[in-house]
């Protein structure tokens, strides 16, 4: 019998949850470097959209407390609706739940803030549920480097499987042949890749020739 968990992620066969990106979540954060996280939470939410991953965004007392979603994030997703809850445990939401078993893919893919509370605690009910959880390791921030990692470790243990925002985007575009979305996967790398993003923008404007994504303001 094969294992589920070893088929790699395609477009049409998993949902992706983002918790709680918000302020007062962020300014907790210090597993990682924050504007770097941010960075990778946008790079996430930007490859889900361009290859049509169903996303469900969710937010925790975003008026009270924590302020509202990051508005790079709502800049992807300008018409989507946030689910909104008290709890700190988005799988306490009901709504939320209804959601993801109306998208009906088995393979949810989460990042949070933070994770050994908002990423830990749907990840291991989520997956006593019958979902296959795979979680974006570098799109989730604790709030210090041993939270962060011994959540990780006992998510690892139950079974869920990490990857990082870069490898999701990868997966998703898999075949450079794919042409459909080949533009917008280097855009992507180009906007948020670093080093990796500055070679392609080398290659392809001092080996290739080819004009620069560069915007020239007269």
């Amino acid at each position: 019998m094969t294992n589920p968990k070893h088929d790699l992620l395609t477009p049409d066969n998993c949902t992706l949850l983002l918790i709680d990106h918000q302020p007062q979540m962020l300014f907790g954060v210090a597993s990682m470097d924050r504007q770097l996280l941010k960075n990778n939470v946008v790079a996430l939410a930007k490859s889900a959209k361009l290859f049509n991953v169903p996303t469900v965004l969710t937010s925790v007392e975003s008026e009270s407390f924590s302020g509202y979603l990051w508005p790079e994030l709502l800049d992807v997703f300008p018409t989507k609706k946030s689910f909104e809850r008290t709890s700190m445990n988005t799988w306490d939401s009901e709504d939320v739940k209804a959601e993801i078993k109306r998208i009906g893919r088995k393979k949810l893919v989460i990042a949070a803030l933070w994770t050994e509370v908002c990423l830990a605690f749907p990840a291991l009910e989520a997956m006593a549920d019958g979902y296959e959880v795979y979680f974006v390791e570098d799109a989730s921030g604790g709030t210090s480097v041993g939270a962060h990692n011994f959540a990780i470790q006992r998510i690892v243990q139950a079974g869920a499987v990490p990857l990082t925002w870069q490898q999701f985007l990868l997966e998703m575009q898999r075949d450079w042949a794919h042409k459909a979305t080949y533009a917008g996967t280097l855009d992507i790398v180009q906007q948020h890749s670093g080093a990796y993003g500055s070679g392609v923008e080398y290659a392809k404007t001092m080996v290739h020739k080819l004009p620069s994504n560069r915007k020239v303001v007269a």
